[in-house]
């Protein structure tokens, strides 16, 4: 057990890491059907790579909690730290292919209402 930590701190723990393994299945699942198309799997990779960093990191938070290990508590970190740097990424990427999109729409219906009419 770690006495570093309040009992209030260590209840967050552990309620955070029930969250940080849901959210982590849940990706891996949703990341997994993804995956069921070539293109999906372009968005289900990374985000099966980052919800397994989730689960890695809440793994090592428990583990701290239990050993007190300050080294669990670091590779938690740094494996919370690959999975939002994953989801960074792909969040910019998302948004920057969706402007791309809309202005690709944009320009589509600009030409469309230049055309003629042939009615």
């Amino acid at each position: 057990m770690n006495d570093s930590l309040s009992p209030k701190a260590q209840q967050d723990v552990r309620e955070m890491t029930g969250h940080m393994n849901f959210v982590g299945i849940m990706g891996i699942i949703l990341g997994a059907l993804n995956c069921l198309s070539i293109i999906g799997a372009i968005i289900g990779v990374p985000y099966i790579i980052a919800s397994l960093r989730i689960r890695e990191a809440a793994d090592n938070f428990n583990r701290y909690l239990n050993e007190g290990s300050t080294v669990t508590l670091e590779m938690a970190f740094e494996k919370q730290k690959s999975a939002f740097f994953i989801t960074k990424v792909m969040l910019i990427i998302g948004l920057v292919l969706a402007v791309v999109g809309i202005i690709f729409f944009l320009a589509t219906m600009a030409m469309v209402g230049t055309m003629p009419n042939q009615y």
